[in-house]
Protein backbone atom coordinates (compact mmCIF):
# COMPACT_ATOMS: atom_id res chain seq x y z
CA UNK A 1 0.00 0.00 0.00
CA UNK A 2 2.91 2.32 0.83
CA UNK A 3 4.44 1.65 -2.57
CA UNK A 4 1.19 2.66 -4.30
CA UNK A 5 1.02 5.85 -2.29
CA UNK A 6 4.66 6.68 -3.16
CA UNK A 7 3.98 6.14 -6.88
CA UNK A 8 0.95 8.44 -6.74
CA UNK A 9 2.99 11.14 -4.94
CA UNK A 10 5.81 10.83 -7.45
CA UNK A 11 3.37 11.10 -10.35
CA UNK A 12 1.87 14.22 -8.74
CA UNK A 13 5.22 15.91 -8.32
CA UNK A 14 6.11 15.17 -11.94
CA UNK A 15 3.06 17.13 -13.11
CA UNK A 16 3.20 20.82 -13.89
CA UNK A 17 1.24 23.30 -11.79
CA UNK A 18 -1.38 23.55 -14.49
CA UNK A 19 -1.75 19.74 -14.71
CA UNK A 20 -1.88 19.51 -10.90
CA UNK A 21 -4.71 22.08 -10.84
CA UNK A 22 -6.57 20.17 -13.56
CA UNK A 23 -6.14 16.76 -11.86
CA UNK A 24 -7.02 18.29 -8.46
CA UNK A 25 -10.21 19.82 -9.89
CA UNK A 26 -11.17 16.55 -11.56
CA UNK A 27 -10.49 14.71 -8.30
CA UNK A 28 -12.60 17.20 -6.33
CA UNK A 29 -15.49 16.84 -8.81
CA UNK A 30 -15.18 13.04 -8.61
CA UNK A 31 -15.13 13.21 -4.79
CA UNK A 32 -18.21 15.47 -4.71
CA UNK A 33 -19.99 13.13 -7.15
CA UNK A 34 -19.07 10.11 -5.06
CA UNK A 35 -20.32 11.79 -1.85
CA UNK A 36 -23.53 12.80 -3.63
CA UNK A 37 -24.12 9.28 -4.96
CA UNK A 38 -23.08 7.46 -1.79
CA UNK A 39 -24.59 9.70 0.91
CA UNK A 40 -26.92 12.42 -0.39
CA UNK A 41 -28.99 10.35 -2.87
CA UNK A 42 -29.72 7.48 -0.44
CA UNK A 43 -30.64 10.01 2.26
CA UNK A 44 -33.03 11.83 -0.09
CA UNK A 45 -34.56 8.52 -1.21
CA UNK A 46 -35.01 7.44 2.39
CA UNK A 47 -36.68 10.78 3.26
CA UNK A 48 -39.02 10.54 0.25
CA UNK A 49 -39.88 6.97 1.21
CA UNK A 50 -40.57 8.05 4.78
CA UNK A 51 -42.88 10.77 3.48
CA UNK A 52 -44.72 8.24 1.30
CA UNK A 53 -45.02 5.82 4.22
CA UNK A 54 -46.36 8.58 6.46
CA UNK A 55 -48.95 9.55 3.84
CA UNK A 56 -49.93 5.92 3.42
CA UNK A 57 -50.25 5.52 7.19
CA UNK A 58 -52.47 8.63 7.32
CA UNK A 59 -54.69 7.16 4.56
CA UNK A 60 -54.92 3.88 6.43
CA UNK A 61 -55.77 5.71 9.65
CA UNK A 62 -58.59 7.57 7.87
CA UNK A 63 -59.86 4.27 6.47
CA UNK A 64 -59.84 2.74 9.97
CA UNK A 65 -61.71 5.77 11.33
CA UNK A 66 -64.33 5.44 8.58
CA UNK A 67 -64.71 1.73 9.33
CA UNK A 68 -65.03 2.51 13.06
CA UNK A 69 -67.80 5.01 12.28
CA UNK A 70 -69.62 2.41 10.19
CA UNK A 71 -69.14 -0.21 12.91
CA UNK A 72 -70.56 2.12 15.55
CA UNK A 73 -73.51 3.03 13.32
CA UNK A 74 -74.35 -0.68 12.93
CA UNK A 75 -73.34 -1.87 16.39
CA UNK A 76 -75.20 0.74 18.46
CA UNK A 77 -78.71 -0.38 17.37
CA UNK A 78 -77.56 -3.99 17.59
CA UNK A 79 -76.41 -3.39 21.17
CA UNK A 80 -79.84 -2.00 22.04
CA UNK A 81 -81.48 -5.12 20.59
CA UNK A 82 -79.10 -7.35 22.57
CA UNK A 83 -79.96 -5.42 25.75
CA UNK A 84 -83.66 -5.95 25.11
CA UNK A 85 -83.09 -9.67 24.48
CA UNK A 86 -80.97 -10.23 27.57
CA UNK A 87 -82.61 -7.71 29.89
CA UNK A 88 -86.20 -7.65 28.70
CA UNK A 89 -89.01 -9.64 30.25
CA UNK A 90 -89.31 -13.25 29.23
CA UNK A 91 -92.58 -14.89 28.54
CA UNK A 92 -94.53 -17.23 26.34
CA UNK A 93 -95.14 -15.48 23.04
CA UNK A 94 -98.65 -16.95 22.72
CA UNK A 95 -99.69 -15.55 26.10
CA UNK A 96 -98.18 -12.16 25.31
CA UNK A 97 -99.93 -11.96 21.91
CA UNK A 98 -103.28 -12.97 23.44
CA UNK A 99 -102.94 -10.32 26.18
CA UNK A 100 -102.09 -7.63 23.62
CA UNK A 101 -105.08 -8.72 21.50
CA UNK A 102 -107.42 -8.28 24.51
CA UNK A 103 -105.96 -4.80 25.17
CA UNK A 104 -106.57 -3.92 21.48
CA UNK A 105 -110.12 -5.33 21.44
CA UNK A 106 -109.14 -7.72 18.66
CA UNK A 107 -110.26 -11.31 18.30
CA UNK A 108 -107.47 -13.60 17.08
CA UNK A 109 -108.74 -16.20 14.63
CA UNK A 110 -105.65 -18.41 14.92
CA UNK A 111 -102.04 -18.57 16.09
CA UNK A 112 -99.71 -21.19 14.64
CA UNK A 113 -96.07 -21.75 15.49
CA UNK A 114 -93.60 -21.53 12.60
CA UNK A 115 -90.10 -22.92 12.31
CA UNK A 116 -87.24 -20.49 12.79
CA UNK A 117 -83.60 -20.88 11.77
CA UNK A 118 -81.21 -21.90 14.55
CA UNK A 119 -78.69 -19.44 15.97
CA UNK A 120 -75.81 -19.89 18.38
CA UNK A 121 -76.74 -16.83 20.46
CA UNK A 122 -80.53 -16.55 20.30
CA UNK A 123 -83.57 -18.78 20.12
CA UNK A 124 -86.21 -17.33 17.82
CA UNK A 125 -89.83 -18.30 18.24
CA UNK A 126 -92.14 -17.48 15.32
CA UNK A 127 -95.91 -17.39 15.38
CA UNK A 128 -98.26 -16.75 12.48
CA UNK A 129 -101.27 -14.72 13.65
CA UNK A 130 -104.53 -14.50 11.68
CA UNK A 131 -107.12 -11.79 12.36
CA UNK A 132 -110.52 -11.95 10.65
CA UNK A 133 -112.97 -9.09 10.16
CA UNK A 134 -111.04 -6.32 11.95
CA UNK A 135 -111.09 -2.60 11.27
CA UNK A 136 -107.95 -0.80 10.11
CA UNK A 137 -107.77 1.03 13.45
CA UNK A 138 -107.94 -2.26 15.40
CA UNK A 139 -105.23 -3.85 13.24
CA UNK A 140 -102.92 -0.83 13.54
CA UNK A 141 -103.48 -0.64 17.32
CA UNK A 142 -102.68 -4.35 17.76
CA UNK A 143 -99.57 -4.19 15.54
CA UNK A 144 -98.35 -1.09 17.38
CA UNK A 145 -98.79 -2.80 20.77
CA UNK A 146 -96.79 -5.79 19.49
CA UNK A 147 -93.92 -3.60 18.25
CA UNK A 148 -93.81 -1.55 21.48
CA UNK A 149 -94.20 -4.46 23.92
CA UNK A 150 -91.56 -4.74 26.69
CA UNK A 151 -90.72 -8.24 25.44
CA UNK A 152 -88.72 -8.05 22.20
CA UNK A 153 -91.26 -8.90 19.50
CA UNK A 154 -90.72 -8.25 15.83
CA UNK A 155 -93.25 -8.39 13.01
CA UNK A 156 -91.59 -10.26 10.15
CA UNK A 157 -94.28 -10.38 7.49
CA UNK A 158 -97.66 -8.78 7.01
CA UNK A 159 -100.49 -9.48 4.58
CA UNK A 160 -103.71 -7.43 4.58
CA UNK A 161 -106.78 -8.18 2.48
CA UNK A 162 -110.10 -6.42 2.38
CA UNK A 163 -113.18 -8.60 2.77
CA UNK A 164 -115.59 -8.99 -0.14
CA UNK A 165 -118.65 -9.29 2.14
CA UNK A 166 -117.70 -6.30 4.38
CA UNK A 167 -115.41 -3.84 2.52
CA UNK A 168 -114.75 -1.75 5.65
CA UNK A 169 -113.20 -4.77 7.45
CA UNK A 170 -109.93 -6.56 6.85
CA UNK A 171 -108.38 -10.00 7.14
CA UNK A 172 -104.82 -9.62 8.46
CA UNK A 173 -102.14 -12.31 8.56
CA UNK A 174 -98.68 -11.65 9.99
CA UNK A 175 -95.73 -13.43 11.54
CA UNK A 176 -94.28 -12.33 14.88
CA UNK A 177 -90.85 -13.35 16.18
CA UNK A 178 -89.68 -13.43 19.77
CA UNK A 179 -86.02 -13.77 20.79
CA UNK A 180 -84.46 -15.27 23.90
CA UNK A 181 -80.81 -15.92 24.71
CA UNK A 182 -79.66 -19.51 24.30
CA UNK A 183 -78.92 -21.04 27.71
CA UNK A 184 -75.27 -22.05 28.02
Amino acid sequence: MRALWNRIRDAWTDLSRREQALVGSAGAVALVGLVYLAIVMPTLDWAAGATRRAASAEDQLEAVRALRTQFDRVNDPLSLVRERIYGGPKGEIFTTLEGLARESAVSVASMEPRTAPASEEYRETKVQVVLKSVSLAQAVNYLHRIESAPQLLSIKSLRIRSRADKPDLLDVTFTVSSFEPVES
